[in-house]
C-alpha cells in the first residue's frame, strides 16, 4: 500500500486556503506577510508545490495565519483514507 502524496499535498493546501479565507485574508496579503510570492502560495494551496514544501514554510504559513501548525497537518479518518491506494484492487 502506498500514500497518494498528491492528495496529501492538496489536503494541506486546502487547509491553508480555508484558514486564510476564514480570517479574511487575500493570497497576496498572506504571501507578503510570510515573504513568499503570491504564485508560490497559490501553488501550495492547490497542492502543486509538491515535495519542495518544507516544515519551515509550513511553520511560516501557520505563523502568518496565527494558527497552531498542527491544524495544517492533522487529518480526519476520512481524509487519511484517501491517501491509501492499492496497485491491484481486489476484484
Amino acid at each position: 500500500m502506498g500514500i497518494r502524496r498528491d492528495i496529501f499535498y492538496r489536503q494541506i493546501g486546502a487547509k491553508i486556503a480555508y484558514y486564510r479565507t476564514l480570517y479574511g485574508m487575500e493570497q497576496s496579503q498572506l504571501a507578503e506577510k510570510i515573504h513568499i510570492s503570491q504564485s508560490t502560495l497559490s501553488r501550495i494551496e492547490r497542492g502543486k508545490y509538491g515535495e519542495n514544501i518544507s516544515i519551515a514554510m509550513l511553520l511560516d504559513i501557520a505563523e502568518g495565519l496565527e494558527i497552531d501548525p498542527s491544524l495544517l497537518t492533522t487529518f480526519t479518518v476520512l481524509e487519511k483514507s484517501m491517501w491509501n491506494y492499492k496497485l491491484y484492487p481486489d476484484m
